[in-house]
């Protein structure tokens, strides 16, 4: 897998907060966005880092805290300085997930201090710096020119942060120029182009040999063309083929 410039960077700051924990304070770096996160997945089981945890606010999110905390100090939720939103609107509006990001960022807020953003029909819980929280509460009143009413924190349950459509394929083998073929309805040579050109990443990590495996629990992203998840992989099929299931981000 190719190795993005940025990373050496991202993982001098993530040293950097581990070091500076140790003299007794707890340290935070993100938001970080799943490759990132995946990225400092990686470097902390690489090197063993002690005392590091991954939250975004809920389990499961995507947008995720880095936290690096001292010895005695246990890494747990409730630590980390995030805030919940809850931003209120009228069922009938419409509004997306570029609206509120863009609303966001108009009001002179870093994308890194803003973590999910899960839009439901009137409704809209987002993830942010606790020190900002008090910020957008007093200042933002519209969304995409819709009237909003924003509190802190949320009941009931999170809105769905994506929707899947289910996907399912035979292919000759775990390759993933095989599997992107059939994932984009092309042939293998054009989906073996594609890797070689850069469009495909496995997990957020850009592949480039047509050759990579791909396994179980793996997110294929094909540039332009779509996202998926492998659930499965296997069995063969009676003819010999290997069958493949998962989703596809609609």
């Amino acid at each position: 897998m190719e190795r993005k410039e940025g990373d050496a960077a991202l993982e001098s700051r993530l040293r950097d907060a581990v070091r500076l924990s140790a003299s007794g304070r707890a340290r935070f770096f993100g938001f970080l966005d799943e490759r990132e996160a995946d990225a400092a997945k990686r470097l902390a089981a690489r090197e063993s880092l002690p005392n590091v945890r991954l939250w975004g606010g809920y389990a499961g999110a995507e947008r995720v805290l880095f936290g690096a905390f001292p010895d005695f100090l246990e890494p747990e939720d409730g630590a980390f300085p995030i805030a919940a939103v809850t931003a209120a609107y009228r069922a009938r509006d419409r509004l997306s997930h570029r609206d509120f990001l863009g609303a966001l960022l108009n009001a002179g807020i870093e994308r890194r201090a803003v973590g999910d953003i899960l839009v439901g029909e009137g409704r809209c819980v987002f993830f942010c710096r606790g020190e900002i929280a008090g910020f957008l509460l007093s200042q933002v009143e519209k969304i995409g020119g819709v009237g909003v009413r924003l509190t802190r924190g949320y009941d009931g349950p999170l809105p769905q942060a994506h929707r899947f459509a289910d996907w399912h394929a035979a292919v000759a083998s775990a390759r993933v120029d095989c599997v992107v073929a059939a994932a984009v309805s092309t042939s293998r040579t054009k989906a073996a182009e594609l890797v070689r050109s850069g469009l495909v990443q496995i997990n957020h990590e850009t592949v480039v040999s047509p050759d990579s495996a791909v396994r179980e629990g793996d997110g294929i992203s094909v540039r332009g063309k779509g996202r998926y998840v492998l659930d499965r992989v296997g069995p063969l099929t009676k003819k010999g083929r290997l069958s493949v299931r998962g989703r596809k981000y609609l």
